[in-house]
């Protein structure tokens, strides 16, 4: 009984000491290893896309990675590939968002849809209104003629030069009504105002709270209202249209409707609203607005 126990632990012996040695020989070399492959095959599949990667720590292999090409004006490709980045390493942000920038354009588009949307309004065309300045003008109407149609009254390019041409047309359509001008350095402006506007003999102010004066010169349209230091809103006679007093004519137009002045005033708490004081008009429009069924039967 002990010679065959002592035969089977001399073959067992055997056997042990004829086995391959791990450490000697290993059945992967570092190169080989499953998680070196892995790596390998993550950077093929990203070196059309980042210029480096930085190994995560834990990483054995971090030595052995080579940096890898980058097409950095592929935002898309950076998108798709974040799966396979999150894998590999970490990826160092050029310093855009995308996203944010995104969002900001599709707000612009919006805010440029709804005032294209607000321009079908206009019956014809102007030399001024742009989508913007129709948004921001509809914002600023009174009640009474949101959702009307613009009805142009008149306009330099139409109806000829002259303050008494506008004077008579402004009474075919009562009401408030809009006078939008520009000097031709590109500034526009102009006044909301009530209409029919009847000339005085004297200087004589009129007008309502309602009147307002508005501005691009600023870059954005501005809007000017009553400040409640005085009553000087407008003053209409056959030489001129003036609005605002206290100091200086927030504007004032001549009666050639050529040139025109414009300053601060205490009656809107304005400042010039043109590019200078003193300038040549590029053009004058006044509008009146009108219910589809009162434009209709008119």
């Amino acid at each position: 009984m002990h010679a065959l126990k002592d035969k089977v632990s001399q073959k067992l012996s055997n056997l042990f000491a004829d086995s391959p040695s791990q450490s000697s020989s290993p059945r992967y070399s570092n190169s080989d290893s499953p998680k070196a492959r892995l790596n390998s095959s993550v950077g093929k599949s990203l070196s059309s896309y980042f210029s480096f990667v930085i190994p995560q720590s834990g990483n054995e292999d971090s030595e052995s990675c080579p940096p890898l090409p980058i097409r950095t004006d592929s935002y898309e490709s950076i998108d798709n590939c974040k799966n396979e980045l999150n894998q590999g390493g970490t990826f160092i942000s050029n310093g855009k968002n995308k996203e944010s920038d995104k969002d900001g354009e599709l707000r612009g588009n919006d805010n440029y849809i709804e005032g294209v949307k607000q321009m079908r309004e206009l019956i014809e065309t102007s030399v001024f209104i742009t989508a913007n300045l129709c948004e921001f003008l509809q914002a600023s109407l009174p009640n009474i003629v949101r959702g009307c149609k613009w009805i142009l009254l008149y306009s330099t390019l139409k109806h000829g030069i002259s303050l008494r041409t506008l004077l008579r047309k402004s009474g075919e359509l009562p009401g408030p009504c809009l006078l939008i001008a520009g000097d031709k350095q590109g500034a526009v402006f102009g006044a909301l105002l009530e209409c029919p506007l009847r000339p005085t003999p004297k200087r004589k102010y009129q007008g309502t709270s309602q009147t307002f004066l508005f501005t691009t010169i600023y870059g954005e349209p501005r809007i000017f209202r009553p400040t409640g230091a005085n009553r000087y809103y407008l003053m209409c006679m056959n030489e001129f249209l003036a609005f605002g007093g206290g100091g200086n004519f927030a504007l004032c137009l001549d009666e050639d409707l050529l040139k025109a002045t414009s300053g601060p005033s205490e009656t809107f708490g304005n400042e010039c609203l043109a590019s200078s004081t003193e300038f040549e008009l590029k053009n004058v429009e006044l509008w009146g607005f009108a219910h589809v069924s009162q434009y209709l039967s008119s």
